[in-house]
């Protein structure tokens, strides 16, 4: 969603009507998981994917009779339907989508959500009676922010919400036979932070980035940390590491690296990032290095399992030789723990649609 507001902000400014696509479900061979958005708009204009192309002109023909009726959607493809061979399913899997007309006023305080740091959930009636059919909620912070669902479904609502802002997990759930609710967990976009200004975090920043990371790089030497050298990444920091990390949030959605080779540095920075909800924590430097970085840092009070999540050496073993080389190796493995993630994720969303 977060790559598409700025379409959706420069369409609502136009005053042209938009109609909103999500995937609720999807089964087998579908290529994109259950969040994933689509924008139409009345003038023909198309941003984002439901399916990465299979299904995208069906979505957008049920987007713009919506627009016109003021009624949702739940739409339904299938690789069994006579349809499939159409839509594009014919590989296999099938899919549900949620269309409906666009709630302006509602989708300023979304956007703010998307934008936010802290995690949200965002609740959507997508079958059930015309009265209540696309009603939306919108939690934060554990509060009702926006919405309400009405027919004595509001509590319930909440209560789901919730359980996605603790999960993470996004998923769909029966009210009763008639209605249902999707529940979509909108959480911080994933977040780079390297310790060190060195030539491979000037690479990794241009890496990471193109991979859709926010990047921070953290490093109180001049010399290192400067604008000259970094002026690409998101945020800068040139400040020692307590006071540097004091003006960050580190989520399960950021990865930390660090690259400095300077106990000074990379020590202090670890103790921190062990403690965290990181979902990657990787240091640069030979096995040798790592032994006595890891005997230090037991001496000051880490435990054995903190330091069993460290990545040591970092990156993934590609032969790196080249600075550049090496930040391919580490965005590779921060890639591969991201997504491991993920696919934990969407192990406890089956496990809560079950």
């Amino acid at each position: 969603m977060r790559e598409l507001l700025t379409d959706l902000e420069r369409w609502r400014e136009t005053g042209v009507p938009i109609a909103l696509g999500t995937v609720v479900q999807t089964w087998g061979s579908s290529p994109r998981r259950p969040g994933a958005k689509i924008i139409l708009a009345s003038d023909g204009k198309i941003a984002g994917s439901v399916s990465g192309g299979c299904v995208e002109a069906a979505v957008a023909e049920a987007g713009l009779e919506s627009l016109k009726t003021g009624q949702p959607q739940l739409l339904h493809f299938a690789v069994a339907d006579e349809t499939a061979w159409d839509v594009g399913l014919a590989c296999g899997g099938s899919i549900d989508v949620f269309v409906k007309p666009l709630d302006l006023k509602f989708f300023k305080l979304l956007r703010t959500a998307w934008l936010d740091d802290s995690p949200s959930a965002h609740a959507t009636i997508i079958r059930g009676p015309a009265d209540i059919l696309g009603r939306e909620m919108l939690v934060r912070e554990h509060e009702v922010s926006a919405g309400y669902i009405g027919g004595g479904w509001d509590e319930r609502v909440y209560q789901l919400a919730n359980e996605a802002l603790v999960t993470g997990v996004s998923f769909r759930k029966e009210l009763n036979e008639d209605i249902e609710v999707f529940v979509e967990a909108i959480t911080p976009p994933p977040t780079l932070i390297m310790v060190g200004g060195v030539h491979i975090a000037v690479a990794l920043v241009s890496l990471a980035k193109t991979l859709g990371y926010r990047t921070i790089v953290i490093d109180p030497r001049g010399a290192w940390g400067n604008e000259v050298r970094f002026p690409h990444v998101d945020t800068l920091i040139q400040a020692w590491i307590d006071e540097a990390f004091g003006q960050v949030k580190i989520t399960s959605s950021t990865a930390i690296a660090m690259l400095t080779h300077d106990p000074k540095l990379d020590d202090p920075a670890l103790k921190i990032a062990l403690n965290s909800p990181a979902f990657y924590v990787g240091a640069l430097g030979s096995k040798t290095t790592n032994e006595k970085r890891r005997e230090r840092l037991l001496n000051e009070g880490l435990s054995e399992l903190q330091l069993a999540r460290l990545h040591v050496p970092i990156g993934l073993e590609i032969g790196a030789q080249t600075p550049e080389e090496i930040a391919l190796a580490v965005m590779a493995e921060v890639v591969c723990s991201h997504r491991k993630q993920s696919q934990l994720s969407a192990e406890n969303e089956a496990k809560v649609i079950s």
